[in-house]
């Protein structure tokens, strides 16, 4: 089963980077990949948990596939849960942690593990989604130093 992680410092606050993640709404413009997303419910638990179901497309030359994700914030632990819901996947697995490190910076923690529903659509799909989650954390750094300026 692909997975991919990764752990990177960079120079904004861990608040900052997880508000920048979970503004989804805006994926379609700086996210590898990502060609819509579409909110479809949100809700907020009494923990200060919002829980989103967002549909998310992703795109590439001819392939188009959409699936369907239960996206938990849970902004007091700053972490980010994605469990999927429907689509092309049998499993996907993604998680988010930011965490202070020192004036103005954090690590930014990325885990995600996926497999296709169809063994074809894994084999055209899978070493394009690997590149391109190999890609997400200098797209995410670079959103963050356009919105927050460079430290």
């Amino acid at each position: 089963m692909p997975s991919f992680s990764n752990a990177r410092r960079v120079k904004h606050t861990a608040a900052d980077m997880f508000n920048l993640v979970a503004d989804v709404e805006r994926y379609p413009e700086f996210v590898p990949l990502c060609a819509a997303l579409r909110v479809k419910r949100r809700a907020r638990s009494d923990d200060g948990i919002e829980i989103l179901v967002a549909d998310m497309t992703v795109a590439y030359k001819m392939i188009r596939e959409t699936f369907t994700s239960r996206v938990m914030l849970d902004r007091p632990r700053l972490t980010i849960h994605v469990e999927y819901l429907d689509g092309p996947f049998s499993r996907l697995d993604n998680r988010w942690e930011f965490l202070p490190r020192g004036e103005g910076e954090c690590e930014v923690k990325f885990f995600i593990s996926y497999e296709f529903r169809s063994r074809a659509l894994g084999l055209l799909m899978g070493a394009m989604f690997d590149a391109a989650f190999r890609r997400f954390a200098d797209a995410f750094e670079a959103r963050a130093d356009q919105v927050y300026g460079v430290a």
